[in-house]
């Protein structure tokens, strides 16, 4: 997780960089903001509301899903993301946002 408390996202992305082999990747899949203003707005009421309920109820730890919800607030959107990954020396840089924007998947290559 790059952005646990204290860990910056940017020395992280380059230290992952510096121990990739040339030819390797950096795939990262992380939950992030849907980019639809109407829907983000849905998807932000069910992961303070909703999710934390259900979530609590079937694993018995409902403070892992109130954490959930800030976590995916606080890290970087997913061009910002992408951005980082080229600041730190990754090639190629591809994202994409699945599951109507609630998961974005990058890839950086090292060449």
């Amino acid at each position: 997780m790059l952005c646990h408390e204290g860990v910056e996202p940017g020395p992280a992305l380059g230290e992952m960089r510096r121990v990739l082999r040339p030819g390797g990747a950096l795939a990262i899949l992380e939950f992030t903001q849907p980019p639809n203003r109407a829907f983000a707005a849905l998807y932000n009421w069910y992961a303070r509301r909703v999710l934390p309920i259900l979530g609590g109820a079937i694993s018995g730890a409902p403070e892992a899903y109130k954490y959930l919800p800030e976590s995916v607030r606080k890290f970087p959107e997913a061009p910002e993301l992408a951005a980082m990954m080229e600041e730190a020396g990754y090639a190629r840089v591809k994202w994409e946002y699945l599951t109507l924007g609630i998961v974005a998947l990058h890839v950086g290559r090292v060449e």
